[in-house]
């Protein structure tokens, strides 16, 4: 005669408790909360990886076109540095907007007030050019944080009703045996599992992707003061050129 707890730890081992076989053996609803879970965790590593490779490139670029025109920056045509650059990138976008205003603003620079509310649009241009490129740069980031706020609670609800699940088997087969108990309960926590896969790394580089973006933020106010500090100096030279005294 079998043993019975031979019988049952055989029982135990059949069911396959790999992520695939959970998977193909898990109820309906907890499926569908499992396919969610990995449709995020995959859109949320798109974002993730997009935006970091994004932002080193832009940190790179930004160095190198701050460092060519530290000797001398041209104020009413773009830097032939800024020309070869790709026009997405939001310090030349910011240096563009900047251009543009000191070319439309030149018949306007008669005087030292003149001078004073030249410097005030361009300084305002460029801020609203710098908004606007790390608006564009922060999209997408809000997903990350509803990934990892909401993600941890679909696994929940798939490790609730798994465990409801398994509850109901052990009423409907009157057996309480591990054999019965254990595929649901390992569907059940292998959706908190992927939960948590998909939150995790979400909540860890939304931080590290907004200090990115803050830093970067930084390093476009600081070229706009340099062009504005050039444009203070070209304009001081073109005062005194012209006769103007400039305080």
């Amino acid at each position: 005669m079998a043993d019975p707890v031979d019988a049952a730890t055989a029982a135990v081992a059949q069911p396959g408790l790999s992520p695939v076989e959970l998977f193909l053996q898990a109820d309906s609803v907890v499926k569908a909360a499992m396919i969610i879970l990995i449709l995020a965790s995959a859109w949320g590593w798109a974002v993730i990886l997009e935006k970091l490779l994004r932002l080193h490139l832009l940190q790179k670029r930004a160095g190198q076109l701050i460092a060519s025109v530290q000797t001398g920056l041209p104020v009413s045509t773009l830097a032939e540095s800024f020309e070869k650059a790709l026009q997405t990138d939001p310090l030349v976008s910011v240096y563009r907007a900047m251009v543009e205003e000191h070319s439309r603003s030149a018949d306007l620079v008669a005087s030292e007030a003149q001078r004073e509310s030249l410097l005030e649009r361009i300084h305002r241009v460029g801020q609203l050019a710098s908004s606007d490129a790390l608006e564009h740069l922060q999209s997408r980031l809000p997903g990350l944080a509803t990934i990892g706020a909401v993600a941890p609670f679909i696994g929940l609800f798939g490790t609730v009703w798994g465990i409801m699940t398994s509850f109901q088997g052990i009423a409907a087969s009157n057996n309480t045996s591990l054999a019965v108990v254990a595929p649901g309960i390992a569907e059940a926590l292998f959706a908190t599992a992927l939960g948590l896969v998909a939150a995790i790394p979400a909540v860890v580089f939304y931080n590290r992707i907004g200090n990115d973006i803050g830093r970067y933020g930084k390093r476009l106010n600081a070229f706009i003061g340099v062009f504005e500090i050039e444009l203070s100096r070209q304009l001081s030279r073109k005062g005194e050129r012209n006769g103007l005294r400039v305080a």
